[in-house]
């Protein structure tokens, strides 16, 4: 009998700290929405299968293609090429069609003629997410520049790191993230001119790949844009939580995710039983907005639900020493865009305008309402931010009076 009470105190134990850890991957935790409290669980998942069904979101795919790392982990990218015949018929947000009447004068800018520059734009998504987050800028660009999306290792369809496994596994580093960058770029875009993309670790795993291959940058790099990104000190934020808490937090985290990451399957079991309270934490710490398509949340919610909690365990200590504000300098003369949601509580807005602090010529913006997964919550401030750069470089048309959008435009920091 003791035996049994203590094996359902552990799963109890484990499927609160798996929705714990769950939402350390979208960024910290605390706080749950007051209308889970008050509608019916049957209720709430209807409602999750209903979104799911009928969801478009992360349906756009492109050409297969697998780069192999360092260590012989298999990334894995999709290609999307630049169609000069498609001009008639463009995809929509949603990975549909509308004709470029119906488009609107806003999408008639964006998909005007473009330059014979061959621009490849690669895009790094961040943490417990995946190539699929970059949802609504892939649909606006497609057909329009060639681009390139990739699941980091361990994520997504990429396979899990080599070196992360068996006996001598080693823990995984910021750096190692930029020389899986290098990897992919050498098999999907081994000439040419780069715009390289990156939200969150992905912004770091491009400050990593300029500190070990500073000559790639100087060569062939025309333009970066660093979204909801930081060049260090993330083990100071505190996620909007009491200092106290954060601190005590920070003191146990390291063991916590140790042995949590050994029970994998106990923890995820835990983390499914107690999917509403990580849904409302995912939705906090993800969106700032009242009115954020429910679609979208749910979108969000399946993202970071398939990150294994043994990857979340992996990934976590390389964050707290990430410090690559030096690497910035190696883009000081590449255009420049650093965009943020302002009340993002994962990687706060200051930590872009310190990057912003460190490249003078960027053009800063930050996006009122909006948390850290900006691209998500506000696709049209972050898409037409992104139409301007790549028409600066030469990638697309040149994009004149376009509208914020609701952002906050600051050049030069």
């Amino acid at each position: 009998m003791a035996a049994a009470t203590d094996t359902a105190g552990n799963w109890r134990r484990a499927g609160l700290a798996g929705a714990a850890i769950g939402v350390i991957a979208a960024g910290a935790a605390a706080g749950v929405a007051i209308e889970r409290l008050t509608v019916g669980r049957g209720i709430r998942r209807k409602a999750r299968l209903a979104l799911d069904a009928s969801g478009p979101y992360g349906a756009l795919r492109g050409t297969p293609g697998t780069a192999l790392a360092d260590d012989g982990t298999e990334l894995y990218y999709e290609t999307d090429e630049a169609d000069e015949t498609e001009k008639a018929e463009k995809t929509d947000a949603h990975g549909g069609t509308a004709g470029a009447k119906a488009a609107g004068p806003r999408r008639r800018r964006l998909f005007g003629r473009r330059t014979p520059a061959p621009v490849t734009v690669v895009f790094s998504h961040g943490y417990c997410l995946s190539q699929d987050s970059w949802h609504f800028q892939r649909a606006a660009l497609k057909g329009l520049v060639r681009t390139v999306h990739w699941d980091q290792r361990s994520h997504g369809r990429s396979g899990r790191g080599v070196a992360q496994r068996g006996p001598g596994a080693v823990p995984v580093t910021i750096d190692q993230l930029g020389r899986d960058l290098k990897a992919v770029i050498d098999a999907a875009a081994p000439e040419g001119p780069l715009v390289l993309v990156g939200h969150s670790m992905g912004g770091m795993t491009m400050m990593a790949l300029a500190d070990q291959y500073p000559e790639l940058i100087r060569d062939r790099v025309v333009g970066v844009a660093f979204v909801g990104t930081s060049s260090g000190k993330l083990g100071e934020v505190n996620y909007g939580l009491p200092v106290a808490g954060v601190n005590a937090v920070r003191r146990v985290l390291p063991g916590v995710l140790k042995a949590l990451g050994s029970q994998a399957d106990l923890v995820e079991r835990g983390r499914r039983a107690t999917a509403d309270l990580f849904a409302g934490l995912i939705k906090r710490y993800s969106f700032s907005s009242k009115d954020v398509d429910p679609a979208v949340v749910r979108f969000a919610e399946r993202l970071i639900e398939g990150t294994p909690i043994d990857v979340v365990a992996e990934f976590y200590p390389a964050f707290t020493d990430h410090d690559k504000a030096q690497a910035l300098t190696v883009f000081l003369e590449v255009p420049s865009l650093v965009l943020a949601g302002e009340r993002d509580l994962v990687t706060p807005s200051s930590h872009s305008e310190a990057i912003a602090d460190l490249l003078p010529d960027a053009e800063l913006v930050l996006v009122p309402d909006a948390g850290h997964l900006v691209m998500l919550e506000h696709p049209e401030a972050v898409t037409d931010r992104l139409a301007d750069l790549l028409a600066r470089v030469g990638a697309v048309p040149e994009a004149a009076n376009v509208g914020t959008y609701g952002s906050t435009a600051q050049p030069g920091g």
